[in-house]
């Protein structure tokens, strides 16, 4: 068996050393920006970080392959898989905005084995490994004590191509405006799983997402005491395109919530 604690901290300075490359490039040049469809970005910098990170992973784990956001590589892996986005919040980076992160898990068969999320603006590296602890710059992390929803301050993701479920989604937000400590939208959903997992946040939210979005923050949150599902309380976060999230006292509630809204 791998050494999973080894590879993830190879992993951390792999993710360290692109997301210094990416805030180099973004402090002297301006991002040429393609669109891949409606609000959905991609620039020449995402494409050159997940080309670092592909090569650099590769060497770390040669028998692994790929699933990542720009399709730099389309190299399957037998067993070992890596699930990376190069930068998490791209609209945020065109316009200088932080967070954005880089996200890395590493796959074994259908189980995440590790996460890494790097988030360049406050220089902080969120990640943990099987059987190991969740650690923020070798420090340990524990998600949040707050035990329900009106104690808590959720994150979520508004809806920026797919608006089929926009009537739910807006029904969840008139319910945590007046039912919680309040909303906060980032920009990033590996930011906020990674604050969810350090308990910044309590809860997170969204719908529309793609594994490499999810894989790392949702493996943090988890090793971090945390618990995730999809809307209904089920395991098809990863590639079932929603998320929920929460510390372990209030995410039955949490959960109940929004099955209760999006699920109508």
């Amino acid at each position: 068996m791998p050494d999973f604690k080894q590879i993830c901290e190879s992993t951390v300075q792999i993710a360290r050393e692109t997301g210094e490359f990416v805030k180099e490039y973004r402090q002297y040049n301006k991002p040429s920006v393609k669109s891949k469809g409606r609000n959905d970005f991609v620039t020449q910098i995402d494409k050159a970080s997940e080309e670092r990170l592909v090569k650099a992973l590769g060497e770390l784990l040669p028998e692994s392959g790929f699933i990542a956001e720009e399709n730099t590589s389309d190299k399957k892996g037998e067993i070992y898989n890596w699930i990376i986005d190069p930068i998490d919040g791209t609209t945020n980076f065109i316009h200088g905005l932080y967070p954005f992160a880089i996200s890395i898990a590493l796959q074994e068969n259908d189980e995440i084995v590790l996460g890494v999320v790097y988030e360049m603006g406050l220089d902080e590296c969120f990640y943990a490994w099987k059987d190991g602890p969740a650690l923020l710059n070798g420090e340990p992390i524990h998600v949040s004590d707050n035990a329900t929803v009106a104690d808590s301050l959720i994150a979520t993701g508004f809806p920026y191509t797919n608006y089929s479920l926009i009537g739910n989604f807006m029904d969840t937000l008139d319910y945590f405006m007046k039912n919680s400590h309040g909303l906060r939208r980032l920009g990033s959903a590996a930011a906020d799983l990674a604050y969810v997992a350090c308990g910044r946040f309590d809860a997170f939210y969204e719908y529309n997402l793609k594994p490499w979005d999810v894989a790392a923050g949702a493996f943090i949150v988890q090793q971090a005491g945390g618990k995730v599902s999809d809307f209904r309380g089920g395991n098809n976060y990863l590639f079932g395109q929603e998320i929920v999230c929460g510390n372990d006292q209030m995410f039955s509630e949490m959960q109940e919530v929004i099955d209760k809204y999006m699920n109508k």
